[in-house]
This record gives C-alpha cells, structure tokens and sequence, in this order.
C-alpha cells in the first residue's frame, strides 16, 4: 500500500499566521483580558456558532474576546492545537489518537456522543463500476489520514473482509481530494461534508451503499492542557452556548441553513436536508466508557501500523475536579451514547 502526503495550503497560512506568537502572548489582551482562540470546522456546530456571534456576545462582558481559525479537517485542527495556535476545537475520534501518537499535549474536554446518521462514506465519481467495499481491493482511495473517516473506513473494510493494506490509501487533505476526485485521479474518497453534497450536485457523485455497523465514541471538544487548566469557565460556556446553538437549528433548520450554506458553498435547500439528517450536537463527560472506546480505536490502529507505538489515552485526559470545573451540569442528561453508529 502507498500513502501520498498532501498539507493543505489552507492549514500552512493558518498556521503560520497563528503560530508565529508565543501560546501565553495571546492569552492575555488589554491587560488581564483573556483571548479565546477556537478552531472550527466548516460544517460543524462552533461554525454556526461563530457565524451567529452568541459567543461573543455572551463572553464580551467578562472582558473575553473570541478569534476564530477555520480548518479544514481534524488533523490540521489538531496540528493547531499542538502547536499553540488555538485553545479548543473539536474533531472526530480518530484525531486526538494520531495527535497524541505524535506527543501533542492536548487534553481531552467532553465527548461529542455519535448521532443516529453518517455524515458521509466513500463518494465514487459518476459512472463509477464500484458496488461493493470489496470492489475497492486494489483502488485508489483518497481520504484524510487521521481524519474521523479513519476508523470508520478500516472497520468497513474489515466486514467487507479486506484489510486496510488491500487498498491504495491517498492520504489528502478535503480541498486536495476534491480536486483528484473531480479530475479523476482517484477511484472513491471517504469524504463527509459538505464535501458529499457539492460532488453529488458538480460532479454527479454518488455515495456506495454501505450498512456495516461500526463502533466509534463520537467526536470531541478538545484543549490545550494550559487552557483548560487555567480557565475551565470559559470552557464551559462554549460548550454550553454550542449545545444551544445546535437545538436551534435543529427546530429552526431553514434559517440556520440560510446562515451557514452561503459559508459552505451550498444552497439553502440543500444544508437545510443535512441539517435535518443529522442529530443534535450534545455533550457528555468524558468518562470510563468513552475512554475505553478512544484506547480500543487507538490499539486497532498500532495493530496495523498507523500509529507508530502504542498509547495510554488517559494521559491526555484531566482529573476528576478539573473536569468537574468545565463540564456544563447537565452533561449526562443530554444526547444520549450509541456507540455501535458512526460518525
């Protein structure tokens, strides 16, 4: 199997505009005012969040100002966080293990139960002969290596009975992969979206049936130990503005369509179906069950060689009492785990 290595250009001026100042220079603003720095993803719940401005206008008073940095997967998120670049975000499951596997030190700061639908799968080009997973032996499959779509896309291979060496694993970046995809360079793309969407409609994609029962724990609120140590407040109220964000457009899915499908390239209509296929983004603590579910993905991975050596999860986890400062009250009241759907 040969994996190809693409860093978005995106990610690099992100970076490199945030990264070139120390972590604590930008933690303080005018005087003891503090700087909340959050990475998002463009179709996520901290996207909508940012575009409505309810953070802002919740923190302004507490002296807090809010920057935002887009990336434009998890890894890249990741990456912002190891290097000081932002405070929180949140991914998938898959990104924190690799993160961790390279010695980011990140810590975990609630989970992101997995909702009833997947976002996304392997997108095959118009015409594609491709029916099966097990048509995939031997092709060339892009997707973001590390990215959530990484254990999902090992496990589906697996019930297909190949192994994830049967493939040719074209490790790209989501703006990367569309333009292979939309050129022909790769026969599928284990892509999510928006990215399904805007190839169904450009390109005449189509998503391959696929009703393998995976096993994931969810996504993630992730922060940088410093942070989440120093102001699990701040922590807090982002998860709990999120949360309500996310129960808004959910009963209200046209108008938080109407705000987010001019960001994503999409029409109104069409975020507004991906609105209403998925779930409400809830939050729970981080616990044993969810940190089993993390050290059994991470164990799969060192099996087959992704991640170089194996990992103790609970290292980049916090302790009972510094959980128990940033995660919101009613954290076990809401979404409730289903851990055998991925996401």
């Amino acid at each position: 199997m040969k994996t190809k290595t693409a860093l978005s250009s995106l990610t690099v001026a992100v970076l490199a505009l945030a990264g070139c100042r120390h972590p604590a220079d930008t933690q303080t603003h005018a005087g003891s005012d503090v700087v909340l720095r959050i990475g998002y993803q463009r179709q996520s719940g901290l996207n909508l969040l940012r575009l409505r401005g309810d953070l802002e206008k919740k923190l302004a008073p507490k002296g807090v100002t809010v920057q935002w940095l887009p990336f434009p997967a998890g890894p890249q998120l990741m990456e912002g966080l190891g290097t000081g670049s932002i405070d929180l975000g949140s991914a998938g499951d898959t990104p924190p293990i690799f993160a961790q596997a390279a010695g980011s030190p990140f810590v975990y700061a609630a989970n992101q139960p997995p909702g009833p639908l997947r976002g996304g799968g392997f997108l095959l080009p118009k015409g594609s002969p491709i029916r099966t997973t097990s048509d995939l032996r031997d092709k060339r499959v892009a997707l973001q290596l590390g990215s959530g779509s990484t254990y999902w896309l090992v496990q589906v291979l697996n019930h297909a009975g190949l192994q994830y060496r049967d493939i040719h694993a074209v490790n790209l970046a989501p703006p990367d992969a569309q333009i292979a995809f939309s050129t022909g360079n790769i026969d599928a793309w284990v892509t999510w979206e928006p990215y399904v969407t805007i190839s169904e409609r450009e390109n005449g994609a189509r998503l391959l049936p696929d009703n393998s029962q995976t096993e994931t724990s969810g996504g993630f609120y992730l922060a940088s130990r410093t942070f989440a140590v120093a102001h699990p407040d701040l922590i807090k109220e982002t998860l709990e503005e999120t949360k309500a964000i996310s129960d808004w457009s959910h009963a209200h899915p046209h108008e938080a369509a109407a705000i987010l499908a001019p960001n994503l390239g999409l029409e109104i209509g069409e975020e507004e179906q991906i609105i209403r296929r998925g779930s409400t983004t809830g939050y729970r603590a981080i616990d044993e069950n969810v940190i089993a579910l993390q050290q059994k993905e991470a164990d799969s991975f060192t099996k087959i060689g992704l991640i170089p050596k194996k990992i103790d999860v609970r290292q980049n986890t916090l302790t009972p009492q510094q959980y128990a400062l940033l995660t919101p009250t009613d954290a076990s009241k809401t979404v409730q785990a289903s851990a055998k759907i991925a996401q």
